[in-house]
């Protein structure tokens, strides 16, 4: 399956959570999508339930099926709640500590920047979103990039920076810290039902 390029703001109505981070997709419509809008009343089955928290999960991190999975299996084989494991493994991604460090608006834009050869770690250009960082690895651009209008732009709206990431706003450059808690990870999502659902 490959990774969803679709409607972002009908998929956030649909699943009920701001995949984008911003809340915009549900300020207008806080409903999922439909003739019947918000008059819809639909009982999830239990399956149902945990099918929608690994959508939830999923596409919040943009990330295609295969390597939800294949990740899943792999937190599953450390030490510690699988599921705990699992968030804090789709965290630790480059694409999102972009993300966290304010580089981008979305997850999205994030995936693009280290796509285009944007983004280096210790100082060695990565292009593969997926790549796992460890604590105590720096995060920058590129020099060519340092003043693309899209990361100036979303470095002024955002102004939040997790404990578990250090960022230099003059330089441009982030470090990771440490591996977050669970407490510093979303509360939305209930990683118990996805554990579910790969369990069954």
């Amino acid at each position: 399956m490959s990774r969803y390029t679709g409607p972002a703001w009908k998929l956030s109505r649909r699943l009920g959570i701001s995949l984008s981070g911003t809340g915009k997709e549900l300020e207008k419509r806080p409903y999922a999508p439909g003739q019947h809008g918000p008059n819809q009343r639909k009982k999830l089955t239990e399956y149902g339930l945990q099918l929608q928290e690994k959508q939830k999960l999923r596409h919040t991190y943009g990330v295609n099926e295969r390597q939800f999975r294949n990740l899943f299996d792999k937190a599953g084989k450390l030490p510690g709640k699988s599921g705990e494991n699992f968030m804090i493994l789709l965290e630790t991604r480059l694409d999102n500590i972009v993300y966290r460090l304010g580089l981008a608006r979305t997850r999205r834009g994030a995936r693009q920047l280290v796509n285009h050869g944007h983004v280096m770690v210790d100082g060695k250009r990565v292009d593969i979103p997926s790549y796992s960082l460890k604590a105590g690895q720096v995060i920058s651009l590129r020099e060519k990039s340092q003043n693309l209008d899209v990361v100036n732009e979303s470095m002024e709206v955002n102004n939040f920076v997790p404990e578990y990431l250090t960022f230099d706003t003059d330089n441009k450059v982030g470090t990771f810290v440490r591996v977050p808690e669970r407490s510093e990870l979303s509360a939305e999502i209930n990683e118990a039902l996805i554990v579910e659902y790969y369990s069954r």
